[in-house]
């Protein structure tokens, strides 16, 4: 039999938890378990001869007890961080310039809201990934919306250039549901900046949120009525890709990166893309090449006839709206002709 003996004060405390347990004396033993040794030749060299489940089964429920109130605190810390940051507008805009890749021109910018980084959300991807599955998504977007259309508007004061370029707002497929968004605030709200709603790109985030393409395709006919436009992203990448275009008929499409990127020496990526530039062609859509990096990738989009593009290559994305630069194209252009 063995045996061994603990005796000494303890505490265990578990902060915003549940579970506090203490003792003056803590005194057991192996053998109050029913620890004992089997016989010679068997699997297992211990067994408990006595066994009490309800003492399992409140350890289980102890610590679940612990995991559920940790799990609503770090909700409630979320959710008051999400407050704040729709109250206060605690949001960084970049801009980032999306070119014409026959002559890198710039025609306009995507509109980029990123959070400041926090315990509860520690990068964008977190905190956009919360947004979407809370009650809060039309909350959030207006927000940035507003943020986004005041912060461009007091560049245009000191850059007239810019009044007329296109700005690109992502928006998640909720939102255009709500019925805030549809009594026409965005609209109201564009003008009351002095754009024009055909300046407006309303780039749609979080394609599988969309469960009725024929009802959503019917709201956005209302918006476009209004002279706002549509584009997709990451086109080329799966089923709902296909599936909004044919049901949605954007006017900008965006290849997905990974189309992108290496497409210079990617035979099967060319091919996809010359199907989607065959699509654009017919139904009227202007292509956009995304997460150009690269002087080559940059100047084969343009000879298959991609209209537009961006990518850091073009220029990152910045507090001021700067326009693209492609200082390499040349040198790409004289590398590419003399490989060919």
């Amino acid at each position: 039999m063995l045996s061994r003996t603990f005796n000494r004060p303890f505490t265990y405390k578990i902060r915003h938890g549940a579970i506090m347990l203490s003792a003056v004396s803590l005194r057991t033993s192996l053998s109050v378990l029913g620890v004992s040794r089997i016989r010679e030749g068997d699997k297992m060299p211990w067994v408990p001869r006595l066994w009490k489940p309800e003492w399992f089964a409140w350890l289980v429920a102890g610590w679940e007890a612990v995991r559920q109130r940790r799990a609503l605190y770090e909700e409630a810390m979320r959710r008051r961080e999400l407050e704040r940051f729709v109250r206060n507008r605690d949001m960084v805009t970049l801009f980032q310039p999306i070119v014409r890749l026959a002559d890198g021109v710039t025609v306009g910018y995507e509109v980029l809201n990123r959070p400041p980084v926090s315990s509860s959300f520690p990068n964008a991807e977190a905190f956009y990934h919360y947004v979407g599955q809370s009650t809060q998504v039309f909350a959030v977007e207006r927000s940035c919306r507003e943020t986004a259309l005041r912060r461009f508007a007091e560049q245009v004061r000191e850059a007239p250039d810019l009044r007329h370029a296109l700005l690109f707002l992502n928006i998640h497929p909720h939102v255009i549901l709500d019925p805030s968004f549809r009594a026409g605030h965005t609209l109201r709200l564009v003008e009351d900046y002095g754009f024009s709603p055909s300046q407006i790109i309303l780039e749609l985030t979080e394609r599988g949120a969309i469960e009725d393409y024929d009802r959503f395709a019917r709201l956005l006919h209302h918006y476009r009525f209004q002279a706002f436009r549509v584009a997709v992203d990451d086109a080329g990448t799966g089923y709902n890709s296909l599936q909004t275009l044919v049901y949605l008929q954007p006017e900008f499409l965006k290849l997905d990166r990974f189309l992108v990127r290496g497409i210079a020496d990617n035979a099967a990526a060319k091919r996809m893309v010359a199907l989607l530039l065959d699509y654009a062609r017919e139904s009227g859509t202007r292509v956009i090449g995304e997460g150009i990096e690269t002087a080559e990738e940059y100047a084969c989009l343009r000879d298959m006839g991609v209209d537009l593009g961006q990518g850091y290559f073009i220029g990152r994305p910045q507090p001021r709206a700067v326009a693209g630069q492609v200082p390499s194209l040349m040198a790409a252009d004289a590398q590419v002709g003399a490989g060919g």
